[in-house]
């Protein structure tokens, strides 16, 4: 009976997901007679990063002004963008993968090394194991100097393949090689995330940086980033783990502030997915 709205994600992402979510979602508005409010789901995970944990599963949204301008690092096996937040419901997208995203990486050169899925945990997994490995291994960082904030990854997993079909069998199927190769994997990947996000941060003069997605998980990228913005005056803002990859309260919390500002449709009906549903 607490139950003032239901927040439900509408795009971006794979059209049959969405729709299921969203006739669910549908016919319990309409049993509960409560308003639907369409989320997007890009923009739950940049919200869920503001959140500052007080105990148990109790948080607290900071002050605004405190937080924006802020640059958003939106990174996961679909998308990897950088969005420049002026405010809550304010975002400009200023760069975007052209072509995979950098968990995707991670999951095709995962499949490559024959570990398993998802390819961010087993590549994490791997690297975290190498001890003096004296197989040198290098791999290009896409787009690392260029002037722009895009991003591009399938030309690093195409490295990876030539690697890996260039070494003899014996060393490539080693755990000295694979451990190697994806400990490189994993940094040439957060080379480029945060000198992309750092560079953006401090052209757009971002009091914070929001970081959000699955691939923010990964304890090496909270580890760079936050040794990064400690020699900074800008902040970190980085949900727990298990609010990076997706979950139900970034929707809740989308919701939210779309319902404290009266932008809810009255006829759940007129809510449709949008695969390609663009935050700006």
């Amino acid at each position: 009976e607490n139950i003032d709205a239901i927040a439900v994600t509408y795009g971006p992402g794979l059209s049959p997901c969405l729709w299921a979510g969203l006739n669910f979602a549908k016919n319990l508005a309409k049993e509960w007679g409560v308003p639907l409010i369409p989320a997007d789901h890009i923009e739950g995970h940049l919200l869920v990063g503001l959140l500052k944990h007080i105990q148990n599963t109790r948080y607290q949204i900071p002050a605004t002004h405190t937080i924006f301008p802020a640059i958003a690092l939106i990174v996961s096996g679909g998308h990897t963008q950088l969005i420049l937040a002026k405010n809550i419901g304010k975002y400009q997208i200023i760069g975007e993968t052209r072509d995979d995203a950098a968990g995707e990486c991670f999951d095709k050169t995962a499949r490559i090394l024959g570990l398993g899925y998802p390819g961010g945990p087993a590549i994490a997994a791997a690297a975290a194991q190498i001890q003096n490995s004296k197989i040198k291994i290098d791999l290009p960082r896409p787009m690392l100097h260029t002037k722009d904030y895009d991003f591009s990854f399938s030309g690093l997993k195409t490295a990876v393949l030539y690697d890996y079909q260039a070494r003899p069998e014996k060393e490539r199927e080693s755990e000295e090689y694979i451990q190697g190769m994806a400990c490189e994997i994993q940094q040439a990947i957060i080379d480029v995330l945060v000198h992309k996000t750092m560079h953006a941060a401090k052209e757009f003069k971002a009091k914070s940086i929001v970081v959000g997605g699955g691939v923010a998980a990964n304890e090496s990228l909270r580890i760079r980033l936050k040794h990064t913005t400690d020699a900074t005056s800008i902040k970190l803002l980085a949900p727990p783990p298990d609010l990076a990859t997706d979950n139900g309260l970034m929707i809740a919390l989308a919701g939210y502030f779309k319902y404290k500002q009266g932008a809810h449709p009255k006829n759940p009906d007129s809510i449709e997915a949008d695969p390609n549903l663009r935050i700006a």
